[in-house]
């Protein structure tokens, strides 16, 4: 039997939202490494800018395209921009998310407008942007949402934020379901918590510390831990996975 090579991604042009820290970054080095050429969207285009040069260096082809997710003439300039500088898009990345942490009762108006307008609105405007496009261009493509476990179950002071994330797995389901016979498979990665530079300092707290220790492995993920479903899920490797929602979670769905 011969072994499954490694994923190339090489002549495949992939969008990354939220691109400049966290998640988007290691998600746009880990396709610049399986050989694609990576469009770096996010609103810090200087954070972007940074990192594009350190990819190039290491003999990548990107380009960084300043987009906010919450405006849709700022989507559509920088999906067209992406496709100016590197060619059709066969490979989204959807992943723009904020939170905001407070008791449902104490939720204003603007925590709503902003967790949902980014994480819904906006994931549902990039996703039917890019996929237009790989509509009319005829070659299918992949998109993956990067939904949260907190679409699959309710966490404490995280209510509108978990209303988000459902309705992105459900975005997911539905476009998967309208967008398939076109050739594009959409699916969602639920990651459960993973350390990042945004959340460090929280999970270092005394609040982070015990919130750890909850845990089903009373640990954290890291960003690479991701990095095989995301390259199994932007490859053609995924041609029979459409719709499928997929824990990330180190088991934290199943307690």
């Amino acid at each position: 039997m011969q072994e499954n090579p490694r994923i190339s991604l090489a002549g495949k042009t992939a969008l990354v939202t939220g691109a400049s820290s966290g998640l988007g970054e290691r998600f746009a080095r880990v396709l610049a490494s399986a050989g694609a050429k990576v469009a770096l969207a996010a609103r810090r285009i200087e954070r972007l800018q940074a990192l594009q040069d350190e990819l190039e260096r290491g003999g990548a082809s990107c380009c960084a395209v300043a987009m906010d997710v919450t405006r849709l003439e700022s989507i559509e300039a920088g999906v067209g921009a992406a496709v100016a500088a590197l060619g059709p898009i066969g490979v989204l990345v959807n992943n723009s998310g904020v939170s905001v942490t407070r008791r449902a009762a104490e939720v204003s108006e603007a925590d709503y407008d902003s967790v949902m307008d980014t994480n819904a609105k906006g994931a549902f405007f990039v996703a039917q942007a890019v996929g237009r496009r790989m509509i009319a261009g005829g070659a299918g493509g992949r998109i993956i949402n990067i939904a949260s476990v907190a679409g699959l179950r309710a966490l404490g002071q995280l209510s509108v934020y978990c209303m988000s994330k459902a309705a992105a797995v459900h975005m997911t389901r539905a476009l998967a379901l309208e967008w398939g016979r076109h050739g594009i498979n959409v699916n969602a990665i639920c990651p459960g918590y993973i350390e990042t530079e945004i959340n460090r300092d929280h999970f270092q707290s005394e609040a982070g510390q015990k919130l750890i220790g909850l845990l089903p492995r009373r640990r954290l993920g890291a960003p690479e831990d991701l990095d095989g479903l995301l390259l199994l899920l932007a490859s053609e490797q995924s041609d029979f996975l459409n719709g499928s929602i997929i824990t990330a979670d180190d088991g934290l769905s199943v307690t």
